[in-house]
């Protein structure tokens, strides 16, 4: 597989009106915008289609499990693809980490100032997470609060969302004045909000670590193949980049290496340094 998975990218860029072929994603809701732009930009350079689903990792893990139609995975945690790949739904060489999320606190008025003080002062209505049991930047925000000494006193002023989507929607439509959500979120062209914003420093939580997976249904679909191949490209990898993930970029799809970025490790290119706190200008 692994030999024949390495000759697919010598029909990326060779596909025409023909031969398109259709390929069915499910990816995690914190990196839609980004697979969005992917999709698009593989979509014209090849020809195929491509039909995203998108959705918390934890439901559409579970929806993989009940035979739903996906052929690529692109999770926002390493659990679940590796869980598909040793219940033999996934194939095991294709697993990789396509981006490492940014945890950030952040609220749309700049009078509430996003930093550990405020979170300690607890001067706010309510605090917006994503099911730490469903979503992975929950979990991570979880034992950002745990870490800070903060999760038992702030617990009764924590909304919920299903994943972190519907928690930076809570937060933008100031059903919460702060929340923890995704970096990438809050840097999306799509958000119009100024406010108030603290990138969580890495050593409060454990990597937020995305993996993606080719399942067993793609395996043997040619647009399946050579989308999963586009995403470890150079060009691929700096869009995801430039929705504010790190990108290893030494590591692809099949590469023999391990993938990963140290924890710790500062963005580059557009996610940039900001002090806690700092307004952020639109």
């Amino acid at each position: 597989m692994r030999a024949a998975l390495r000759l697919a990218p010598a029909i990326l860029l060779a596909a025409s009106g023909a031969f398109a072929g259709e390929v069915t994603v499910a990816v995690a809701a914190n990196a839609a915008e980004a697979v969005e732009a992917l999709a698009a930009d593989f979509e014209q350079r090849t020809g195929h289609r491509v039909t995203l689903t998108v959705g918390s990792t934890g439901k559409l893990y579970a929806q993989i499990l009940h035979g739903a139609p996906f052929d690529v995975f692109l999770a926002a945690d390493q659990e679940r693809p590796r869980l598909l790949v040793e219940q033999g739904l996934a194939v095991d060489e294709s697993r990789h980490t396509y981006a490492v999320g940014r945890l950030a606190l952040w609220g749309p008025d700049p009078t509430v100032e996003a930093s550990v003080e405020t979170l300690r002062a607890g001067s706010f209505r309510r605090l917006a997470i994503a099911n730490p049991d469903l979503a992975p930047y929950g979990a991570a925000a979880r034992e950002t609060l745990q870490e800070l000494g903060l999760w038992k006193s702030l617990r009764g002023k924590i909304a919920f969302g299903e994943n972190v989507g519907q928690a930076f929607a809570m937060i933008a439509s100031g059903n919460a004045e702060l929340g923890f959500t995704a970096l990438s979120s809050v840097l999306s062209p799509r958000n119009v909000r100024s406010g108030s914003l603290w990138e969580v420093p890495a050593n409060l939580h454990a990597p937020v670590r995305q993996d993606s997976v080719l399942l067993e249904r793609g395996q043997g679909k040619a647009a399946a193949r050579d989308f999963y191949l586009f995403l470890g490209s150079p060009g691929a990898r700096e869009v995801v980049e430039s929705f504010g993930f790190i990108v290893d970029r030494a590591v692809g799809p099949l590469d023999d290496s391990q993938p990963g970025e140290r924890p710790g490790a500062p963005a580059q290119g557009p996610v940039g340094k900001r002090r806690p706190g700092q307004f952020i200008n639109r």
